[in-house]
């Protein structure tokens, strides 16, 4: 029975790894898109929006499943349910990556600001290595690790209201500027929202490791 038990348990680790990893590539793609005004890539980013939801469907059934079965007691019940928690802050992260493509269809014909580009392109790398950060703590059950991410949090915080200013500064030297501006404000509180998503994800790490539900942000 623990050898059936490990075994979809290592299955479900597995699962939670690969949709950290898609939803990793679809932030990283939702900012490609929206800096390369590529509306093509944001449909279909767009398009495939159900892919994340699905795993989150299938993670949540499996986890359910893995209960009813085994009925999983101490640190084996933590880590079925960090998974069953963190699936859904990972899809509402993907909501957001979802949200930017559509800024990227909204935005297009309009004027932009190159300087205020570079900053999200910025913000989109960090918040993708981000997602990379949460997912691997989880793989390596580091609860330290998980802990860290609130510092990239509030990297990414201090972005957009960098942007928000720039944002501000430019329509009122052109006002040909307002619809890209409200779309870059929309995108850099997006990128904030994936961040306070995987930041939620690192307090059920260390949940997994101490039993304790924290609040990382209140922990600085």
């Amino acid at each position: 029975m623990r050898r059936l038990f490990d075994e979809e348990l290592d299955e479900l680790d597995n699962g939670f790894t690969e949709m950290g990893i898609l939803v990793s590539n679809v932030v990283q793609q939702s900012v490609a898109a929206f800096i390369d005004h590529d509306r093509e890539a944001a449909q279909t980013i767009i398009d495939h929006d159900h892919d994340i939801n699905e795993r989150e469907i299938q993670l949540e059934t499996k986890s359910f499943e893995i209960i009813a079965l085994y009925q999983p007691v101490t640190s084996d019940l933590r880590e079925v349910v960090t998974i069953l928690k963190a699936v859904s802050d990972l899809e509402r992260a993907g909501d957001h990556a979802r949200n930017i493509a559509h800024a990227t269809i909204e935005v297009k014909g309009n004027t932009r600001v190159a300087e205020i580009e570079t900053q999200l392109a910025e913000m989109g790398h960090l918040t993708t290595d981000m997602v990379k950060q949460a997912i691997q703590a989880y793989v390596d059950k580091d609860e330290e690790a998980a802990k860290a991410l609130v510092t990239v949090n509030d990297q990414l915080v201090d972005y957009r209201d960098q942007i928000m200013r720039d944002s501000y500064r430019e329509i009122t030297t052109d006002a040909d500027v307002v619809v890209a501006a409200m779309n870059y404000n929309n995108v850099a509180a997006d990128l904030v929202r994936i961040a306070d998503y995987l930041t939620n994800v690192g307090e059920w790490i260390v949940y997994l490791k101490t039993g304790q539900i924290v609040e990382l942000k209140l922990m600085k």
